[in-house]
Parts: C-alpha cells; sequence; structure tokens
C-alpha cells in the first residue's frame, strides 16, 4: 500500500482543520493525530463538531487546513488511493434498497478491483469474515431495503472492514443498535485497531462508552478542540460540567478501570 512504513501508514494527522457553512464557522483550527493501534473518540455536545471532523477528514465536506495519511496530504490522493487509505462508516445513510447484504458489503473491495471489476475468492472471503465480524451473515441474502436501521448500521461497518484500510472513520456508529449490539461492536472495534494496528476515529455520544472503549478521547465544544489526553484526563467533572452544561459527578466505575459520568 504506496510501500511505506507500517507506522507511517497506520495514522492520520490532522492539521488546523476548519469548516464554514453558510457563512458561519462550525471547526476552527483543530489539530490532533491518531495513531496506529489506537482509538481516539470524538466528544462534545450536539453542534460541538464530531460529524464535521469526520465528514471533512474523509473530504465529503469542504474545508481548509491538512489532512495528512503516511505522510501525504489525503485530498491530494486520487480516488482510489484515498479509498485505499480510509474507510468511512456515516451516520444514517440510506443504502440502496435493492442490492443485498452480500453485494452491498463486497462494494467494499471496490478500490482493489481490476478492470472488469469482478471479485476474487480473496474478495468473497473477505466479504464473509467482515459480516461475520458484525454477525450479519446470515442477513447475506437479504435486500438492505428490508433491514432495520441497526441492521443496516452493522452492514456499513462489515463494508468498511471489507475496504481493509489501515485507517477506520465511525460516525456515531451505535446510534441504532441496541445495547447488546453497542457493546458487541465497540469490543470490535478496539480489538480490530489493537490487533490490526488500525487508526480508528469515532465520534460517540455517549461518555460511558467513550471511556470503555477509547484509548484517547477528544473533547469538543463550539467547534473548538477543549481537550484532549487519555479519558481520565479529559472525563474529568469541571471539563463535562462545563461542556455540557449540565452539573454531573465522575466516579471509579465499580466494574471496569475507567470513569464513569454521572449527572447530578
Amino acid at each position: 500500500m504506496l510501500g511505506m512504513t507500517q507506522e507511517k501508514i497506520n495514522m492520520l494527522k490532522i492539521q488546523n482543520l476548519s469548516v464554514s457553512y453558510r457563512g458561519r464557522q462550525v471547526l476552527r483550527d483543530v489539530s490532533f493525530d491518531v495513531k496506529h493501534g489506537e482509538v481516539l473518540a470524538l466528544i462534545g455536545p450536539n453542534g460541538a463538531g464530531k460529524s464535521t471532523i469526520i465528514r471533512a477528514a474523509s473530504g465529503v465536506v469542504p474545508s481548509t487546513g491538512h489532512v495528512r495519511t503516511n505522510g501525504d496530504d489525503f485530498h491530494a490522493l486520487d480516488p482510489i488511493q484515498r479509498a485505499r487509505y480510509m474507510a468511512v462508516v456515516p451516520q444514517a445513510i440510506s443504502l440502496p434498497p435493492a442490492f443485498t447484504v452480500w453485494e452491498t458489503v463486497l462494494m467494499g473491495r471496490t478500490p482493489y478491483l481490476g478492470f472488469l471489476g469482478n471479485a476474487s475468492f480473496f474478495d468473497e472471503e473477505l466479504a464473509r469474515q467482515s459480516l461475520s465480524k458484525v454477525n450479519a451473515l446470515a442477513l447475506s441474502d437479504r435486500r438492505v431495503g428490508e433491514l432495520s436501521g441497526g441492521e443496516a448500521q452493522r452492514v456499513l461497518l462489515a463494508r468498511a472492514l471489507c475496504q481493509s484500510t489501515p485507517i477506520l472513520l465511525l460516525d456515531e456508529p451505535t446510534a441504532h443498535l441496541d445495547l447488546q449490539y453497542q457493546i458487541s461492536l465497540l469490543e470490535l472495534i478496539r480489538e480490530l485497531a489493537h490487533t490490526e494496528n488500525l487508526a480508528v476515529l469515532i465520534a460517540l455520544h455517549d461518555l460511558n462508552l467513550a471511556a470503555r472503549y477509547a484509548d484517547r478521547v477528544a473533547l469538543l465544544v463550539g467547534g473548538h478542540l477543549t481537550s484532549i489526553g487519555f479519558p481520565r484526563e479529559v472525563l474529568t467533572a469541571e471539563a463535562i460540567s462545563h461542556a455540557y452544561c449540565l452539573p454531573v459527578h465522575v466516579v471509579e466505575h465499580p466494574f471496569m478501570d475507567s470513569p464513569l459520568v454521572l449527572p447530578q
């Protein structure tokens, strides 16, 4: 994959990223790195800029500043190169209803297919493995239009995994999932980051899920990055109360080695 070292490939560097929408600046000079082998969670109140960072980093919305992967400016790469570096699980996307789940997940192999676009046995095996990882292999023959919101979200993740990229961006991937699948999905994402050296950037609404599953946390308020660090460093009562305009207690989780945020 473009012939660089594993350490450089599995890195996402955001530099002075800014986004304006209809004359209003919604993201202001945000800078941070996502290291290979880690999960970095974006947290913050509604409208803080979490989804905007995901969309700007992936090139969906125009931005200023730089998004670098493997030392290269991501937006200067051609579409095939970009698709081999970064896979995105967007929020609440409408999938083509007539396609089967199998066809949809296999689309993740598009950047690697030849001129005729025929999937190989290797491509199909990756699709099966990806569906199995998100517990959706039984859905393979279903039409996408027949899926529930939670099922569709799992299919989107399977498609991203099938893309086999060193960088994975996820925008509120647990939004339509019940508790069982929220936990299993986040455990899978953390395991993949750690065992396959992925750089994972994930926007999360639930602070306690971020505390439990992220290696580091970045707190956004009003389009600004106010703090970044280990969950214990960022998830303090003072910082969260100020960001969310809500008094909270932060205590030790009774069963996990992580902080627990509780509203007063």
